[in-house]
């Protein structure tokens, strides 16, 4: 809103009419006239700034509303996203246990295949030993 041209048009045409007035024999009525339209004026320019600060107040009040909205929405967001990760932690510390149990089990079914096998060999030179003893 244009505040001060509104004003200044309207004081130049109260002062206009002022002067115009004193010369003739209704001076006294055309200086009231013109003491009216300048408080006319003067009360459209106070009213004016009062709109303009109201307005203002508003447009901060929704600023800070709007402000306020996005720090609740990005806490929550953050909230979620740590929630997010510490889920994820956990879940690979499962995987990690369950993979270094398997790992274990696998290790253990190897060696005892391993000694199976020793043991068949074992047995099958120990075998050998008591034929070629047989023999002699």
């Amino acid at each position: 809103m244009k505040i001060r041209p509104i004003t200044t048009t309207l004081l130049a045409a109260s002062l206009l009419l002022a002067l115009a007035a004193c010369k003739g024999p209704e001076a006294e009525q055309a200086k009231q006239d013109a003491q009216q339209a300048a408080d006319s004026a003067g009360a459209a320019a106070r009213d004016a700034v009062d709109k303009a600060a109201a307005a203002t107040r508003d447009a901060a009040d929704k600023t800070a509303a709007a402000s306020e909205q996005a720090a609740a929405d990005t806490q929550q967001a953050l909230d979620k996203a740590a929630d997010a990760t510490a889920n994820a932690a956990d879940q690979a510390k499962v995987a990690a246990t369950d993979a270094a149990a398997h790992a274990s089990d696998a290790t253990a079914d190897a060696a005892q295949k391993v000694a199976d096998k020793a043991r068949d060999v074992a047995n099958d030179a120990k075998a050998n030993a008591a034929k070629e003893e047989a023999k002699h």
